[in-house]
């Protein structure tokens, strides 16, 4: 006994074979890194070391361009972050400070920030980093105050790991911020 097909006769069309791609849609377009990519070594260095105080981490961004996107410039932006020695993370806090206060911020505000920032140094050796990406204005100085108190308790290591990926998220923001800004 034979069998027949149950799916009915299906023709091969002329692009069988081929993979097809969905266009991707293109929300906001990244912005364009020509001038980054182009711009002398001493100017990138610059704008790099605008973003994170690390030398290393500024020449090894430097010299692997061309980027094709902001968002290749960012991953090696982060890579390069995670790679900093211990040498190359004191080199970039020893160039932070911490975030000013907006001018109406009461006096206590100044006062409680600065006490509390001056301990941690005491305990750390260094700046205390933070992020505020994605923060409101209003909001700044109490997370600021809220994490250096919160870290003050840390082991000095396990500080040490969060000051890094701090500034990381740091770096990660300028860069972004100055791309933008220049138009690069």
């Amino acid at each position: 006994m034979t069998r027949g097909s149950t799916l009915p006769a299906h023709r091969l069309s002329p692009l069988s074979g081929r993979l097809a791609i969905p266009a991707q849609s293109r929300t906001s377009p990244a912005p364009p890194l020509g001038g980054f990519n182009t711009a002398p070594a001493d100017e990138a260095h610059r704008l790099l070391l605008a973003c994170l105080r690390s030398l290393r981490w500024a020449r090894r961004i430097a010299d692997h361009r061309p980027y094709p996107t902001l968002d290749a410039l960012l991953a090696a932006s982060d890579e390069a972050a995670y790679d900093l020695s211990p040498g190359d993370l004191a080199e970039a806090l020893a160039a932070e400070s911490l975030p000013g206060l907006p001018e109406d911020a009461y006096g206590a505000a100044h006062m409680a920030l600065d006490a509390a920032h001056a301990a941690y140094e005491a305990r750390f050796g260094h700046a205390f980093v933070i992020c505020l990406d994605g923060v409101p204005a209003d909001e700044a100085p109490d997370r600021v105050l809220e994490g250096i108190r919160s870290r003050l308790t840390n082991d000095p290591e396990d500080e040490r790991v969060i000051a890094a990926e701090e500034l990381r998220r740091l770096a990660r923001q300028r860069l972004t911020g100055s791309i933008r800004a220049a138009g690069l």
